[in-house]
């Protein structure tokens, strides 16, 4: 079967897209904005280069067309910390991508615990293995409902036991598979 994207709605494209790509990294993205934190998982989400260290991800709007709370918050203040989700995090990840107002923290309503570790950038979720503090970059300009955005990793949070002095890195971080989601190196219905 050959697919031609000029003729799918893009529903259809981005659920063969998001089957297709496999796997992905998940950006659970944390962001703060006048003392309210938001927390929201992204799968549309890679590296982009290692020289200067970027990631990419591309974040959609809500149903009323206006930014998501994540894109909102990155516009205005430049910083993001992406963490990276494990199987012990797996449920508050998913829960934290249901919609809320923005004035409501997915932390308080879910009671997913945060600690700041580094001045400047908003928190990172407590119990997960590792976190990106990220700058602004730039957004890509496509039509669409999408919009990409580029994010300068400036600083990398491990737990100690998961990386030695060589910088060999254990994560078992969760991965998009389509719709379900794969840990390390085996494939988990979730």
């Amino acid at each position: 079967m050959l697919l031609d994207y000029e003729n799918l709605e893009p529903k259809q494209i981005y659920k063969v897209m998001s089957q297709s790509i496999i796997p992905r990294p998940i950006a659970w993205i944390v962001t703060e904005e006048g003392g309210v934190v938001n927390v929201a998982p992204f799968s549309y989400f890679t590296p982009l280069s290692s020289s200067p260290a970027t990631v990419i991800v591309s974040i959609g709007h809500k149903a009323d067309k206006t930014p998501k709370d994540t894109l909102f918050n990155i516009r205005k203040t430049k910083k993001a910390t992406i963490c990276f989700v494990d199987e012990e995090n797996l449920e508050n990840m998913q829960n934290s991508a249901n919609p809320h107002e923005k004035n409501e923290s997915e932390t308080d309503i879910y009671n997913i615990e945060t600690k700041y570790i580094l001045d400047g950038y908003p928190p990172i979720i407590a119990s997960v293995q590792s976190a990106m503090f990220c700058d602004f970059h730039s957004e890509v300009e496509l039509d669409g409902s999408t919009k990409p955005i580029i994010l300068n990793v400036k600083k990398q949070y491990f737990k100690d036991e998961l990386i030695d002095e060589k910088l060999n890195i254990f994560l078992e971080n969760i991965s998009r598979v389509g719709k379900n989601f794969a840990k390390s190196k085996e494939i988990t219905e979730l």
